[in-house]
């Protein structure tokens, strides 16, 4: 250790102690205390905005009416009246099954029924005359009775066999061929009025009060892109299902071009409210903890941090609905070199 310790080394360590404490002593006052810069932030003034509450869901089209076009009876195809896709009339022909059973016995029983009720005239006047008596006339006009309602079920059993459309509608594919033995409930193909066009969606249970018939919607599908069809509410279900705590909507679309299809995938939009409120950018507001402050740039071009009470939200977007007014001049962008006080540079933008 004494040889550290030597007249040269015990030099060094004064002179070097020394040389350091006089740096300090000298040091210039300003360059210590150098004024800090402003800090560049963007900034903007607080206005009163459109804010427009809405609800958003997904929605299913459906149909205005639509069936699955079967027969009734299980026999031949004998004739076809249309084709894949045909716009048909209510209560036009569309299929035929072999009917020549059901013909020969309307034909037979219409005979019948003529003959019936020409007996029956003859006995009403030969009753006339006193030369028959009333039984035999009670008795024929039973027969003639019978004979109508038994030709009713025949012509019942004969329209059973031509099929036709219940509904003004387009046609889906055609699913049968001539020849082709058909049976009931056999799909032949499908009918499905398109216009109007029927939406039905979910609302969550927390919005059930903003809803109305007669209320506008507009809803948008990716197959037309940036294109909006509006609508309104039709019905609203009778019932909130406790499973999912939402209520079905129904809402018509007007169809006239037939674009919307049943089945497709709509995101529906639901204006709730039009309000004027003060609204700032997200990236504005500092959570801390269970509260929110904003940073206000005062006349001084330094800035304050001001607690405010947050409302509703949209993306990127918050609602103020206390803390600050409208004029004040609040911190956008720059806000991680805040700190109360700090001088700032509003910039342009």
């Amino acid at each position: 250790m004494r040889k550290f310790m030597n007249p040269v080394s015990i030099f060094l360590v004064v002179f070097s102690a020394a040389a350091l404490y006089l740096w300090f002593l000298y040091q210039p006052a300003g360059q210590a205390e150098r004024p800090q810069m402003a800090v560049p932030v963007a900034a903007e003034q607080v206005q009163l905005r459109e804010y427009r509450d809405i609800i958003e869901a997904l929605g299913t089209a459906k149909a205005n009416e639509s069936i699955v076009v079967t027969a009734q009876a299980q026999d031949v195809v004998t004739a076809i009246h249309f084709d894949d896709g045909d716009t048909v009339a209510a209560n036009q022909l569309l299929l035929e099954l072999d009917t020549r059973e059901e013909r020969a016995r309307v034909e037979e029983l219409e005979f019948r029924l003529e003959e019936a009720q020409r007996q029956a005239q003859r006995l009403r006047n030969l009753r006339s005359q006193n030369a028959a008596s009333q039984q035999q006339l009670e008795a024929q006009e039973v027969v003639v009775k019978e004979t109508l309602a038994s030709l009713e079920v025949a012509q019942t059993q004969l329209a059973e066999k031509q099929i036709r459309a219940p509904f003004a509608g387009q046609l889906g594919i055609r699913d049968v061929s001539v020849g082709s033995l058909v049976s009931p409930g056999q799909q032949i193909t499908t009918l499905d009025d398109l216009n109007p066009i029927k939406l039905d969606f979910n609302v969550p249970e927390l919005q059930f009060a903003s809803l109305q018939v007669g209320q506008q919607i507009s809803a948008t599908s990716g197959a037309y892109p940036g294109e909006v069809f509006t609508g309104m509410i039709r019905s609203i279900d009778s019932r909130i299902d406790p499973a999912t705590r939402s209520i079905l909507v129904r809402a018509t679309i007007n169809n006239d071009d037939q674009r919307i299809r049943p089945g497709m995938l709509l995101k529906v939009t639901l204006l709730r409210s039009v309000e004027q409120t003060m609204i700032l950018p997200e990236q504005a507001i500092v959570p801390i903890e269970d509260r929110h402050y904003v940073y206000r740039v005062k006349a001084d071009n330094t800035v304050e941090q001001v607690q405010v009470v947050t409302g509703r939200r949209k993306p990127g977007l918050v609602e103020i609905i206390s803390g600050i007014e409208v004029g004040d001049t609040i911190v956008t962008d720059g806000i991680v070199r805040m700190r109360d006080g700090i001088a700032v540079n509003v910039r342009e933008g």
